[in-house]
């Protein structure tokens, strides 16, 4: 087995990871760095539409949770928010929505667009995707918190299959990551190992390692995922209950 194989990573390599990742998406978006542009985009990529999730059960005015969603990610740079995300404090994502609920009390009387997004806006957010996306949410009575989490859930789940499928890529092995994707959760196998060895021209125990590997490596990207936002290891598997509670939550 090649230790370059993107399946295959020591289990050293997360704990060695965790210390030079923590908080850094957080620190590096609040620092006014050259990074920082590039930190915030990521944070907005998996958290605007939780938010947007939660804006849109709290006002009745669809456009108005647009706006606000928009306003709210613009000042987060504008106005250094990140650099009071202090990781003694708790989540990050528990962080960003009381920021998030503060500025929506303070700007929803505000009648002017222009003054709540300062007219430049930072990031380009797919308010039509996050509409199609809000109209799938069950009709139940969930509450905006409930949404954030699922929608912060999801996102990272998301993220987490991004990256892995780019590894696998890199790998050229892409193919073979859009045959087992659908395994990654660990609920059963959904295909058939023999018809999976039969299309790749090998045997259902290669088939077998290689869903398993890569498990494990959907797993150890997904840790990292969430080691961006917390303060220490110990709080990873905390925030990974509360992932997979909010994805069972979803699914009732």
């Amino acid at each position: 087995m090649s230790a370059s194989d993107p399946l295959h990573r020591p289990e050293s390599a997360a704990g060695q990871r965790f210390a030079s990742t923590r908080w850094s998406l957080v620190v590096a978006a609040g620092q006014g760095s050259p990074e920082a542009q590039q930190a915030l985009a990521t944070l907005c990529q998996i958290y605007w539409y939780p938010l947007y999730a939660y804006a849109r059960r709290r006002l009745a005015n669809t456009h108005d949770a647009q706006d606000l969603t928009q306003g709210f990610f613009a000042q987060l740079l504008e106005k250094d928010f990140l650099q009071a995300a202090d990781p003694q404090r708790g989540k990050f994502r528990s962080f960003l929505l009381t920021a998030f609920k503060n500025f929506l009390s303070k700007e929803r009387e505000r009648a002017n667009a222009q003054k709540r997004g300062g007219g430049r806006p930072l990031f380009s957010l797919d308010f039509q995707d996050g509409e199609r996306r809000y109209d799938l949410e069950p009709v139940d009575h969930a509450t905006p918190e409930r949404l954030y989490e699922r929608g912060w859930a999801l996102a990272l789940l998301q993220q987490t299959l991004a990256r892995l499928r780019q590894e696998l890529a890199k790998a050229g092995k892409e193919k073979l990551f859009e045959c087992l994707k659908g395994e990654l959760p660990g609920d059963g196998m959904q295909e058939s190992y023999a018809r999976i060895a039969e299309e790749f021209g090998s045997s259902e125990q290669a088939v077998k390692v290689a869903v398993h590997r890569l498990r494990r490596r959907y797993q150890e990207l997904l840790r990292a995922e969430i080691a961006q936002t917390v303060a220490s290891p110990e709080e990873i598997d905390d925030e990974l209950r509360d992932l997979f509670a909010a994805v069972r939550a979803r699914k009732s």
